[in-house]
């Protein structure tokens, strides 16, 4: 298998490096870039079997059990003296989480739920106001 590394191409770009346009970098609340996703979506329900409108909530985990088989394997090893046994995690690599969007369908007897993840994003919203052009800005 040949795979080509290097391109033997003469021709130059007339741009010295990638163009960045139209990026705020500022960390002021009101510049920063946010997802907004609308408290209600119409989307297929598997169930019903057709489009649906479907409740749009923010997927949350849940308190973990105390009696999964890892939780009870960690709990008697950590038990009585020699401290701490396993490694703690410390060099967290992310600064965000993947988005995770729970989906209900509103049909009174299907009541069915699926995940939707979408993408990462430091600020993330359900249900805020949308962008309009050219409005005036109020404080």
């Amino acid at each position: 298998m040949f795979v080509k590394l290097w391109s033997t191409d003469t021709h130059v770009s007339e741009s010295h490096g990638p163009s960045v346009e139209n990026v705020d970098f500022q960390t002021d609340s009101s510049t920063v870039k946010m997802v907004n996703v609308p408290k209600t979506r119409r989307t297929f329900c598997k169930k019903c079997g057709k489009h649906q409108p479907h409740k749009v909530t923010q997927y949350k985990k849940g308190k973990d059990s105390l009696y999964a088989q890892g939780k009870r394997r960690y709990d008697r090893k950590q038990s009585g003296y020699g401290g701490q046994t396993k490694p703690i995690f410390r060099k967290k690599a992310k600064t965000t989480k993947k988005i995770v969007l729970r989906l209900e369908c509103v049909e009174p007897n299907c009541r069915s739920k699926r995940m939707l993840a979408i993408k990462r994003c430091k600020h993330f919203e359900l249900g805020g106001d949308k962008k309009r052009k050219g409005q005036v800005i109020q404080f």
